[in-house]
Order: C-alpha cells, then sequence, then structure tokens
C-alpha cells in the first residue's frame, strides 16, 4: 500500500510539473529549428521571439554602423510554426523591443503559421511591426496587459474572433491582406484602428467597443460587417473610407 501511495504522489509530481514550462526552452527549440506546440501548459519567463539577448553581443555599439538601410531595426524571422492552444503567459511575450541602452528596435515576424487559440496573455503582448507571412490566429484569447500590433502585417487567414482586450490595444498601420474577423470580441478600453487598411474586409459583428473607436484614416474594401457592434463612447472616423464612402455613425446597432 505505501509503495502504491508513494508511486501515486510522484506520478502527481510529473504531472503537475508537465504543466509548467520556461519561456528559455520554447525559446532554445526555435534556435534548433523545431515547431512549437504546447497545449494545457503556463509557460513562465518572457518569450523573446527577437532573440535581442543573441544578437546584442554581435552588434556595433555606434550608431555610425547601424544597417546599411539607415535604420536601427534589428529583425528576426522566426521559422517555426508556433501553436499554443489554452495556454496562459505569465510574463511578456515580445515580438518587439524597443532597447534604449543599445539604441536598437528589435523585431520578429514569422514565416509559419502563428496560433494563440485561447491564450491567455497575462503581461504585454507586443508584436509591432510584426510580419505575418502565414496563418495568424488570435481566437478566444485574452490580453489582460497592454497590446500592440501597430505595423503589423498579415498575409493570410487571421482572426482575433472572441478575444478580449482588457487595456488599450492598438491596430494603427496595420495591414490585412485578407479578411480578419474581431466578431463577439471585447476591448474594454480604448481600441485604435488609425491608418489600418483592411484590404479584404473586416468583421465586427457583436463586438463590444466599451470606451472610444479609433478609425480615423482607416480605409475597407470588401465586406464591412459592424452588425450589433457596440461602442461605449466616441468613435473617430475623420476621412474613414468604406469601400470609397465615408463611415456613417449611425449605421452603428446600439
Amino acid at each position: 500500500m505505501k509503495n502504491l501511495l508513494v508511486i501515486f504522489f510522484f506520478a502527481s509530481l510529473t504531472l503537475n510539473a508537465q504543466k509548467t514550462i520556461n519561456a528559455t526552452d520554447i525559446m532554445n527549440d526555435i534556435k534548433n529549428g523545431k515547431n512549437i506546440s504546447y497545449k494545457n501548459v503556463t509557460i513562465n519567463g518572457t518569450l523573446d521571439f527577437t532573440f535581442m539577448d543573441d544578437a546584442l553581443p554581435n552588434l556595433p555599439r555606434k550608431k555610425r554602423w547601424w544597417n546599411n538601410n539607415g535604420t536601427n531595426e534589428i529583425k528576426k524571422l522566426i521559422d517555426s510554426k508556433i501553436s499554443f492552444e489554452n495556454c496562459t503567459f505569465t510574463d511578456n511575450v515580445l515580438a518587439y523591443i524597443p532597447d534604449e541602452a543599445s539604441g536598437y528596435t528589435f523585431t520578429a515576424s514569422f514565416d509559419n503559421d502563428v496560433r494563440f487559440l485561447n491564450c491567455v496573455f497575462e503581461s504585454k503582448a507586443m508584436f509591432k511591426y510584426s510580419k505575418f507571412e502565414r496563418n495568424a490566429i488570435f481566437e478566444g484569447a485574452k490580453f489582460e496587459d497592454d497590446s500592440t500590433f501597430k505595423y503589423a502585417e498579415f498575409d493570410k487567414d487571421v482572426s482575433f474572433k472572441n478575444t478580449l482586450f482588457k487595456e488599450s490595444a492598438t491596430f494603427k498601420y496595420a495591414e490585412f491582406r485578407k479578411n480578419v474577423s474581431f466578431s463577439n470580441s471585447v476591448f474594454k478600453d480604448s481600441a485604435t484602428f488609425k491608418y489600418t487598411k483592411f484590404k479584404d474586409g473586416v468583421s465586427f459583428r457583436n463586438t463590444n467597443f466599451e470606451e472610444d473607436l479609433n478609425l480615423k484614416y482607416t480605409v475597407v474594401t470588401g465586406t464591412f460587417d459592424i452588425t450589433g457592434m457596440k461602442v461605449g463612447y466616441d468613435i473617430d472616423s475623420k476621412y474613414t473610407s468604406i469601400n470609397g464612402k465615408s463611415f456613417s455613425k449611425h449605421l452603428i446597432n446600439n
């Protein structure tokens, strides 16, 4: 009987240990060219897709030695497939780091599918300047801290259905080349889509913007579904273009 209890005890420890993983382990797998696939786990530590710490020692310290294109951006391309389902990230998830100490800005883009299905981001989620060359799925995600997809580019299928943004969220200057859905999502703080380009339509069906919605200079080509969309405060739709026409606030069903 004691032996059975001991076995059960260690089996429980193993099971619990499998539910948590360090972000550094994921980063090592990416460096080794492995595809990433996790389900029902908690990720501890900063998940840095830019691999800034690896790049810094090899970079010149003087601005005059910055990139030949005249910018201070250091780009990282992630080749691995990235898949997380029902996972929780306790620390920052970073594909964008403006490093004040060095003066460089580190960004990461994704050459393969990216999937964060029903995941919880307890800290910051930074995807500024990221290019998603394949499918990008953020359905059911919960962003509990600031998130940004500013200047992000989405080339293939992309979805933010049923997503919760607890803090301010920005898609300013983002570009969606295929239809994207934010249906049934909730933005509890301000939402910015200023200068965003939707080249194949967008759905805000039943989307709830509890505070301000910034659509200034937004350009939509294709389907513009705002059925059941709600906006708590102000909508800035100055110079917004919906298939060549201006945006009418009275179309919103409150």
